[in-house]
């Protein structure tokens, strides 16, 4: 890689992981905000059946319905989502994800996270969340996604929507959460 690509990826990672809002500021993002969070979910259930087993006993939920994923050896990825504690949306919350190694491509996923008990969301919501995607993530193929359980108190879904990304990475996944 030449230095002014590196640059440009260095640059382009900071945009993802500092320049955006947790929190749609305007009704009409909102309203499309929610409309992914539906349609991630029907997603979901329509190709995993245990994926309803999950959400009818969970305590709570995050659903992060389009992230971005891009890297040239270096990677971030970026989306936002909504938390739902009890069936009831409570708040939203970001995704920024910091990556290291041969990573090469770029990718649009869409991760929900099941959340065991109320400690376990609490977590979440106290900023101090953070997770190895790469440890953690269950890609939801088909067959896989019956298998995933609680670990932690948490239980991932992770579907694939578009790209091409060639990844063996170390990294993590850090959220941040805004009350409604």
């Amino acid at each position: 890689m030449n230095k002014r690509s590196f640059i440009f990826t260095l640059a382009g990672i900071g945009i993802i992981l500092t320049g955006c809002a947790t929190a749609p500021e305007k009704p009409e993002s909102k309203a499309v905000l929610s409309a992914e969070v539906n349609e991630t979910m029907a997603l979901f259930r329509a190709q995993y059946p245990a994926f309803e087993t999950y959400r009818n006993t969970s305590y709570g939920y995050a659903v992060l319905p389009k992230v971005f994923k891009g890297a040239i050896w270096i990677g971030g990825a970026y989306g936002r989502g909504e938390v739902y504690e009890q069936g009831q949306m409570v708040g939203y919350c970001d995704m920024k994800q910091a990556t290291l190694g041969f990573s090469f491509g770029g990718e649009f996923f869409r991760e929900v996270i099941f959340f065991n008990d109320k400690a376990a969301l609490d977590r979440f919501r106290s900023g101090q969340f953070a997770f190895s995607a790469q440890a953690t993530a269950v890609a939801a193929e088909t067959g896989v996604a019956a298998k995933t359980d609680y670990k932690d108190g948490l239980a991932v879904f992770v579907m694939t929507d578009a790209g091409l990304m060639v990844d063996a990475s170390l990294g993590g996944q850090k959220f941040k959460y805004l009350p409604k």
